[in-house]
């Protein structure tokens, strides 16, 4: 077992990080590929439970709580797809999910359908109109 060191470095300064393992590579290409990795996935995991919160599972049969499980598995897929559906660039592509749901999806706004139409009437401080007009949009493009 060897021990590689691989560096990170923030505004505070420079962050060491050891790595101590038996597998072979660079330490900045194990440390990229798997630690940072391994973070990531549990980044993903944090978002599903917290922000979805699919650890609700309170009901007293378990068939109950699979489906509830399911359903909140579902609504992160939802909300995933939606993250990537942002342009690369914007802000969206890495906000958390709690952020769209609250900021993009629980909007209050006014709904009017008409024969060929459906507007969205949204409130006048309503603070991203063009960012639900471009996501709305890219949905609309996506196939059945």
């Amino acid at each position: 077992m060897g021990a590689h060191d691989a560096y990170e470095v923030s505004p505070l300064g420079t962050d060491c990080r050891f790595i101590v393992t038996n597998l072979t590579g660079t330490p900045q290409a194990l440390y990229e590929r798997n630690y940072c990795q391994r973070g990531q996935m549990e980044n993903l995991i944090k978002a599903h439970k917290r922000h979805l919160a699919s650890d609700r599972t309170s009901c007293t049969k378990a068939t109950a709580n699979q489906f509830r499980l399911l359903i909140h598995t579902a609504a992160y897929w939802l909300l995933h797809g939606l993250r990537e559906l942002a342009p690369k660039t914007s802000f969206w592509r890495k906000t958390q999910f709690d952020i769209i749901r609250c900021n993009l999806l629980k909007v209050a706004g006014r709904i009017e359908e008409t024969a060929t139409r459906i507007r969205i009437a949204l409130p006048t401080n309503f603070p991203y109109p063009d960012s639900l007009r471009l996501l709305s949009g890219r949905v609309a493009k996506l196939p059945p």
